[in-house]
């Protein structure tokens, strides 16, 4: 097989124009072959020249950039210092001659569109899906359309202190609801407690009552049958002297009997049922029969005109003992009545211990 030569090395020199490139000086015309193209295998790699060497450095320095500007963004939202600033060289001429970054190993995966993404994910490569620019914002943030890190914090914090200001409201009104609950239930507690009292008492009102209603029937029967056998000593009277009464022509100073003013010769009665125990004058009492009754009192009938029973004698009630008169120290005709329980000489009220019988004045 026929060969040529190999490729003549070329010798560049500077230009003087303001991109600062390279001018091949050793220019001649090459036919290349097939073994003079075969790409050198092993240790030693062709090395592309001039423009190729550029573009990689400054697809580095782009990279370089948008990581400065993503950590400028962090920065900035998380301790408020302001970024770095970063001058950019002037790389319109030699745009046509870089590679597109995606192609560059370990930098598509930070730029991806998603558009490779299936083919990343069939190499086994996880992308990120958002860029360096937009570090510390979540998918909330995102699709709350936050573009700006520092305004993402500050909506969490305020968020934040949103939620937090809720829960001590809401702890604020469990407590209020609570305390009214309580304050209720103590006052149910304390009216029902009141009703209670109110009932019991007038359990006890209506019992006190109807024991008294039932003790007065109880008198009235006992009364009504004492009456039966219990009369007044005369049947027209006016009473004109009270136990009790103060005055000096009494000798003990005070009235010790019950007076009914009658006319001479009206019938004085049993008052029950007796044994007659003294009949006769008695000084100042006049005419006197006294009558002892079972319980052992005594009545003392005085100043009668007549007596019409002897010592000894029994009388029953409403039996004629007896008439009006105005014997002894008088100033009328009257029925002097005493009453001595079981013989004592002080007496007790006529008017008393008549209407305990049954008796009305």
């Amino acid at each position: 097989m026929a060969s040529n030569r190999p490729a003549p090395q070329g010798v560049y020199v500077q230009n003087d124009d303001d991109f600062g490139g390279y001018e091949d000086q050793s220019w001649e015309e090459w036919n290349p072959t097939e073994e003079s193209i075969r790409p050198v295998r092993g240790r030693h790699r062709v090395h592309k020249k001039g423009g190729g060497g550029l573009a990689r450095s400054s697809t580095v320095l782009g990279v370089g950039v948008i990581a400065a500007v993503g950590a400028g963004g962090i920065a900035t939202a998380q301790g408020g210092k302001p970024p770095v600033s970063i001058e950019m060289p002037d790389m319109s001429a030699v745009t046509d001659s870089l590679p597109e970054a995606k192609s560059l190993p370990g930098v598509g995966s930070l730029i991806s569109d998603g558009s490779d993404d299936s083919a990343s994910a069939d190499n086994g490569v996880t992308t990120a899906a958002a860029p360096l620019s937009a570090a510390g914002l979540s998918t909330a943030d995102a699709e709350q359309g936050t573009t700006d890190a520092g305004e993402a914090l500050r909506a969490r914090i305020m968020e934040q202190a949103e939620n937090q200001q809720d829960q001590a409201d809401d702890a604020v009104q469990k407590a209020a609801e609570e305390a009214a609950v309580k304050q209720a239930a103590e006052q149910a507690a304390a009216k029902q407690s009141a009703a209670e009292k109110k009932i019991a008492a007038d359990k006890a009102a209506a019992k006190k009552k109807a024991e008294a209603e039932a003790k007065r029937k109880a008198e009235a029967e006992r009364l009504a049958k004492l009456a039966k056998s219990f009369t007044l000593p005369v049947a027209s009277y006016t009473l004109t002297g009270t136990f009790g009464q103060p005055g000096s022509m009494w000798s003990s100073g005070y009235h010790t009997g019950l007076d009914f003013a009658a006319p001479t010769g009206t019938p004085i009665k049993a008052i029950h049922s007796a044994t007659v125990k003294e009949a006769g004058w008695a000084g100042a009492y006049g005419y006197r029969t006294v009558l002892e009754l079972d319980d052992g009192t005594e009545l003392w009938f005085c100043h009668q005109s007549s007596m019409n029973v002897s010592v000894g004698q029994k009388v029953t009630t409403g039996e004629v003992i007896g008439r009006v008169g105005a014997t002894g120290n008088v100033t009328g005709a009257h029925l002097h009545l005493e009453v001595h329980p079981g013989g004592d000489a002080t007496g007790v009220d006529p008017a008393a211990w008549l209407r305990g019988k049954g008796q009305s004045l």
